[in-house]
């Protein structure tokens, strides 16, 4: 049995992927800061809930060691929490943004490496985005102007480099996972269903021991960045 974590995945992508993967049979952990839509959303596709606030230290560390008890190692992360503010910016909004998409990420991801270690296929997948991408938003056709959530992905994009640079012994890949209607995404036009999107994060957090890392990917291939 694969044991794995998402973090926010009581809704959108998240959600999706949690039940995707519960679907092919992981014993998955649906991370969510609010219990009662965390345990209804678990409950909804026969996962288990575990709280983790990935800008709290002691949040994290407790979701593992409830990880830790229940089952003694962690297969797969995906460290998909993430928010998106509009503006106008300031430096509070820039670090909370900051704080979950790029910190939350190192305090996820180092809290997890003793229980990933323990694992015969240790596997990390992180949601980014082609908004973080130099090489597509210097391009004319991308017109969007959020410039801190894209700076914070470009973050969550090298952490996941730098992780698979010097985590050898384990995966480490990052996902764009497609324009998706999700809460982050209501003030555009045009998203998929998150079912879709989820699609390549469950790809990628089903990989064989063969499997690459330190790759930046959508569904159809590699991305600059």
């Amino acid at each position: 049995m694969t044991i794995t974590l998402i973090t926010g995945a009581n809704k959108g992508i998240g959600f999706e992927t949690a039940k995707q993967l519960t679907e092919l049979d992981h014993t998955v952990y649906l991370g969510a800061r609010d219990a009662e839509r965390g345990q209804a959303a678990a409950d909804s596709i026969g996962a288990y809930f575990v709280a983790i606030d990935v800008t709290d230290d002691a949040s994290v560390a407790a979701a593992f060691k409830t990880v830790e008890a229940a089952e003694g190692r962690l297969d797969v992360l995906v460290n998909n929490a993430g928010v998106q503010e509009f503006g106008p910016f300031d430096g509070p909004s820039a670090l909370r943004t900051f704080d979950v998409n790029a910190v939350g990420i190192v305090r996820v991801t180092e809290a997890a490496l003793p229980l990933l270690r323990r694992s015969p296929n240790p596997n990390v997948v992180t949601v980014s985005s082609s908004a973080g991408s130099f090489g597509v938003t210097t391009g004319p056709d991308f017109p969007l102007n959020i410039a801190i959530y894209g700076a914070s992905k470009s973050a969550a994009t090298m952490l996941t480099m730098q992780y698979a640079k010097f985590q050898t012994d384990i995966r480490f890949n990052a996902v764009e996972p497609g324009f998706t209607t999700t809460d982050m995404t209501e003030g555009f036009e045009g998203g998929r269903d998150p079912r879709e999107s989820a699609r390549v994060v469950v790809r990628m957090a089903n990989l064989g021991a063969d499997g690459p890392t330190g790759t930046f990917v959508d569904e159809n291939g590699p991305l600059p960045w």
